[in-house]
């Protein structure tokens, strides 16, 4: 009998192609789309991007001749993903829904959805790759990066666990993205030159302070400039990976006042645009927060020291492992690759495992190193685990 699986059908290039792929290679195919969000507070276009989602969907689900299903599971988007983010960003962090979205929707809720209508496997449009290994008598699933290094979206699924992935197809990985264009534009999908969806994961572009407002209050507070000569009081003196990777403690007597702002939760540190002071020879960036006593503190041009950071910290109850069968049994250091956003070319690092926790100690200072955002750790193209910054 043929094996059954369920696509997400997003509506857009990827997901319509990754069906007629499954198709093609002799899978029963029935189409799923999701509905997780229906606010349009704070989103840059007065449009719904869902009921343009929708419309696409059904048409590509048409075209491929294969069964057209709608889930509702805005409740539990916003429950897992966008009460989260609200939580996060109250307490100085940010988080990236779209981690949280893979993990708690597309491969949880969703995936239980597709098994009710039968599903042996759920299948959605992401770039990465996944191959399957005996190790041991068992069943090991490796998640590798996508044949396209500018698409790769492997570091989204970072928090999948094996039994996720033993469900997961992804049709589209070995290829680019100028194929999978040509590939729909051939095959007449009227979702080929659909332009990619961009913002929050299912919401779409937001003016994020206002979409944070809903639940965040403003408030007024000062805009800190620290001068890079000040950076030797606030850079730890010792080596010691505790030390490196600790937040910077930040005072108000460290700079001097150059503007206001509305909120210290609503910026992050690398954060160039809204901070609206001017005068300046190089542009502003956010250095840190504090949420506490409301103030961000911001420095000058792309190579002030206080940007970038040599290390970071993962505490042991946030330390993901996809390849469980690699976890160290003991304290331990490793090399790996290493990266701390999505599209970011991998880094060259040291990771020490500790019993509180990892430390990953970077070859080379990164810039921005956000707490509430994912490292994710790879050896080699496959992506091995990976964390919340702390």
């Amino acid at each position: 009998m043929k094996k059954k699986v369920v696509i997400g059908l997003s509506g857009g290039v990827d997901s319509s192609v990754a069906a007629h792929l499954l198709i093609e290679q002799g899978y029963e195919v029935e189409a799923l789309f999701m509905q997780n969000w229906n606010d349009t507070v704070g989103l840059k276009s007065e449009e719904c991007p869902f009921e343009e989602d929708v419309l696409f969907a059904q048409m590509v689900a048409k075209k491929l001749g294969i069964p057209f299903h709608f889930v509702d599971l805005s409740v539990e988007y916003r429950a897992k993903v966008i009460d989260y983010m609200f939580s996060e960003y109250e307490k100085g962090r940010t988080p990236n829904p779209d981690v949280l979205c893979n993990r708690e929707i597309k491969f949880d809720v969703f995936l239980k959805k597709a098994l009710e209508l039968g599903a042996d496997y759920v299948a959605t449009g992401h770039y990465c790759q996944k191959e399957t290994i005996i190790k041991d008598g068992k069943e090991i699933h490796r998640l590798i990066a996508g044949a396209d290094n500018n698409k790769d979206q492997s570091y989204f699924l970072c928090q999948l666990s094996q039994e996720q992935l033993s469900k997961a197809m992804f049709p589209i990985g070995h290829i680019i993205k100028p194929e999978v264009r040509e590939i729909a534009r051939r095959e007449k999908m009227a979702s080929a030159e659909k332009k990619d969806s961009q913002g929050i994961c299912f919401v779409g572009k937001v003016d994020l302070p206002v979409f944070l407002q809903q639940k965040l209050k403003a408030m007024k507070g000062q805009i800190i400039e620290i001068m890079p000569d000040k950076a030797d009081e606030i850079i730890p003196k010792s080596d010691a990976l505790a030390a490196i990777s600790a937040p910077y403690q930040f005072k108000p007597e460290h700079g001097t006042v150059v503007g206001e702002h509305n909120g210290a939760h609503f910026f992050t540190v690398g954060q160039r645009k809204g901070l609206n002071v001017g005068g300046k020879k190089e542009p502003l960036f956010v250095i840190g927060t504090d949420v506490v006593k409301n103030i961000v503190y911001v420095g000058m041009g792309h190579g002030h020291p206080l940007l970038a950071r040599k290390a970071l910290f993962i505490p042991k109850n946030e330390v993901h492992w996809i390849r469980e069968d690699l976890r160290p049994t003991e304290e331990c250091e490793r090399r790996y690759d290493i990266r701390i956003r999505y599209r970011q070319p991998l880094q060259k690092g040291t990771i020490y495992f500790k019993q509180e926790g990892l430390y990953i100690l970077f070859d080379e200072p990164q810039r921005a190193v956000v707490s509430g955002q994912f490292a994710a750790w790879y050896d080699e193209g496959e992506l091995i685990g990976s964390g919340v910054i702390d």
